[in-house]
């Protein structure tokens, strides 16, 4: 992927997500076993009002279907050269907004907020990224935004 062809105000369509109750429940056991997000009667009588997906589990899900994406622009921008991308230097403002619960589909859209070339590092730029999650009904239930070092050309 190349710096230079990224523009502030794009907007990328990274993916969607459906949240099953089995998906929720492994999730949650290994990573976040509170009980909202492994059983469905502590999850009734919790003020999230049932089982919902962990925030993490809905971070990760965005992660994955975003990776996969910006490896598919970074083949379209230079077919057959290595993803210049590098890691991300962080991220801001990450908000849980709704539950997600079983059978949401949930689907992440970014839109590119700024981009500058690096002070430490001139032959790389980082791009921010304000990306978000909105769930079958229209309703945002996740956001934050995002930092990722992108080669200069």
């Amino acid at each position: 992927m190349i710096y230079e062809a990224i523009t502030v105000g794009d907007t990328h369509d990274f993916g969607t997500k459906t949240f099953t109750a089995e998906d929720i429940k492994r999730f949650a056991t290994l990573y976040d076993p509170q009980p909202f997000h492994v059983d469905e009667a502590a999850g009734a009588a919790s003020l999230l009002g049932g089982l919902c997906a962990s925030g993490w589990h809905t971070a990760a899900a965005m992660m994955a279907l975003q990776a996969r994406y910006l490896a598919r622009l970074a083949e379209r921008l230079a077919p057959g050269q290595p993803p210049t991308l590098g890691p991300s230097p962080g991220f801001d403002n990450l908000k849980w907004i709704k539950p997600v619960y079983p059978d949401d589909t949930i689907t992440f859209s970014g839109l590119v907020v700024a981009k500058r070339i690096s002070e430490s590092r001139p032959a790389w730029g980082i791009v921010s990224v304000e990306t978000t999650g909105t769930n079958q009904s229209g309703e945002p239930v996740f956001s934050y935004t995002g930092h990722v070092f992108v080669a200069r050309a």
